[in-house]
């Protein structure tokens, strides 16, 4: 069994801001923008210090335009494709933090691990590097899954940060010894994907092609759930926030009704459950097709 959470698990709650329309209710412009400001300070005020962006559409800009002043929140920075050229990244990564506002970011993170094994892998570390030498990001590291053997990687670059999924039905990270063995290395752990692109709260009919093979096991775990009254968020949330290895857990939100249910969530007490029986049994099947349904909708 994991130890309980600590005493405050909202230390540990980052908030990765979802900007999609389907997530959020239709409203003009100005009212979307006072909606995520709504969010933020939500956050902010909950004790929520981290925010995790993606380069991806218009979310840095808005969130620029959206921070509370003062802000309390440190960023993390994902970069672009190594496929674009080391020039291209580079500046992709000065733009996110000019489109944001920030005169410097906390973590600047490799978007992929594949990035750093490719042929211009070491050039890549090399310009995070420069970036971090030059005070523009706090710390470096890298996003990765258990495929990509993370824990070799990290002791090939020696990251200050690795981003993982790390969720209540793919339990891999931890069971494997993977948290374990970054963090002896000094690493900086962040959980993302920890609601695993919602699957515990969809029906069966509702669950991706990739995924429906597991639509059996995910009715016994939410039975089990529902037989131990514990909320399935709740039991995300408290499966993640428990593991001592990792010092961020990322939820994403939408707005700010869902930041405070996860914050409700996240406060509950931590329940007595058995974490091994309520994952997944085989989790890397659809994997790949989960992940790109997740990077697309958060």
């Amino acid at each position: 069994m994991i130890p309980n959470r600590a005493p405050s698990p909202v230390e540990k709650l980052a908030l990765a801001v979802v900007h999609q329309p389907e997530r959020a209710t239709p409203a003009p412009a100005g009212a979307r923008e006072d909606a995520l400001r709504f969010l933020l300070q939500t956050a902010a005020d909950a004790g929520v210090t981290v925010v995790a962006t993606r380069p991806d559409g218009d979310g840095e800009r808005l969130l620029g335009q959206a921070w509370p002043f003062p802000s309390p929140f440190r960023v993390t920075v994902r970069t672009v494709s190594i496929e674009e050229g080391v020039d291209r990244v580079e500046a992709r990564a000065r733009r996110s933090l000019e489109r944001m506002g920030l005169p410097r970011g906390d973590t600047l993170l490799a978007s992929r691990a594949s990035d750093l094994v490719g042929a211009e892998g070491r050039a890549l570390w090399d310009r995070m590097q420069a970036l971090k030498d030059r005070g523009l990001f706090r710390r470096i590291g890298f996003c990765a899954t258990v495929e990509d053997g993370p824990a070799l990687l990290a002791r090939r670059f020696q990251p200050d940060v690795v981003q993982l999924p790390c969720s209540l039905l793919d339990q891999r990270v931890h069971r494997t010894g993977v948290l374990d063995e970054i963090a002896s290395l000094g690493v900086d752990l962040h959980g993302s994907s920890v609601f695993a692109g919602g699957l515990l709260f969809m029906s069966g009919d509702a669950l991706p092609p990739e995924m429906a093979h597991h639509a059996p096991q995910l009715s016994r775990i939410r039975r089990r759930l529902a037989e131990a009254r514990v909320d399935p968020m709740q039991a995300t949330l408290a499966y993640t926030l428990s593991l001592p290895q990792v010092s961020a857990v990322i939820a994403s939100a939408a707005s700010a009704a869902e930041i405070r249910a996860v914050l409700a969530a996240a406060h509950a007490p931590a329940p007595a459950l058995d974490w091994e029986k309520l994952q997944l049994e085989h989790p890397a099947a659809g994997a790949a097709g989960l992940r790109a349904r997740i990077s697309s909708a958060a």
